[in-house]
């Protein structure tokens, strides 16, 4: 009985702890979303400052989306990120699948390189890959903020590694099935690997969806502008009120909530627990 008890103690303890972290984690962005919510008649710099706001109003994201392209920058945003997550989990699971199943020369030292581009920082290739958009005349488009997100090192060897967890037998029953190197990649290795592939895709759609530097670099137009420039333009279109900043975050902050709520229950599974299930 004792060592049930201390055992029901130590998990109480357990609980305890991580609430009280998750609510220090939790703070800033209650802080957030109470000072969006503070009418105009409210000092959001009270002392003692008050968490809750005495009369809640939307009043904040009513003036957000009529008197800013807020609309505009959401659509910018969503088209980025969406055709980032696309062709980074197309590009990088063609390109992991032969370092992973491929024999061929100098596959090691293909993926040697292909790690080694982890360790170089953006800023470094950011002049150049500026260059490079101006020349190919894409200065000013989205699709200029799509292409350096199209593949990354990162992508390539997490899908790698992924697809060699997978068994080879599948592949093989696969192959005496009828089955060409393209049907194998697509009907059994990209099932098997639909846990890393979501991590992935998650992982690309926060980077773009919050990336401030390449769009404030490639962008004039602010009608191209994403979110982080939006809100950056909200600073000084509108007297630093920091109602409408907070509310315009929290706008951005929603939609990767929503995403990572819907699709963490596919991150759990391993992958090849995910083919046997194909």
């Amino acid at each position: 009985m004792r060592v049930r008890n201390y055992s029901l103690i130590g998990r109480a303890l357990q609980l305890g702890l991580l609430l009280l972290f998750a609510l220090v984690m939790l703070t800033p962005l209650l802080w957030l979303l109470s000072t969006s919510l503070k009418g105009v008649a409210e000092d959001i710099f009270s002392s003692p400052p008050g968490l809750l706001p005495t009369q809640p109003s939307l009043q904040a994201y009513g003036t957000l989306f009529s008197q800013s392209p807020m609309g505009q920058y959401l659509l910018n945003s969503a088209m980025v990120s969406g055709f980032s997550v696309i062709a980074n989990l197309l590009f990088c699971s063609l390109a992991a699948f032969p370092l992973a199943r491929m024999k061929f020369r100098g596959r090691g030292m293909a993926l040697a390189l292909v790690v080694a581009t982890i360790l170089i920082p953006f800023q470094v290739v950011m002049i150049p890959l500026y260059v490079l958009m101006v020349q190919l005349g894409l200065r000013n488009t989205l699709i200029a903020l799509i292409l350096p997100n199209a593949a990354t090192a990162f992508g390539i060897f997490l899908l790698r590694q992924s697809f060699l967890a997978v068994p080879v037998e599948l592949e093989e029953a696969a192959r005496m099935d009828g089955c060409s190197p393209v049907g194998e990649w697509w009907n059994v290795l990209i099932p098997a690997a639909r846990a890393d592939l979501i991590t992935l895709g998650m992982l690309v759609f926060i980077g773009t969806w919050s990336d401030f530097l390449w769009p404030l670099v490639i962008l004039d137009d602010p009608n191209l502008y994403t979110l982080p420039l939006g809100l950056q333009q909200l600073s000084s279109s509108f007297s630093l009120d920091w109602r409408l900043l907070a509310a315009g975050s929290i706008v951005s902050i929603v939609p990767v909530l929503l995403i990572f709520v819907l699709l963490q229950r596919f991150i759990l599974p391993s992958a090849s627990g995910d083919a046997v299930k194909g």
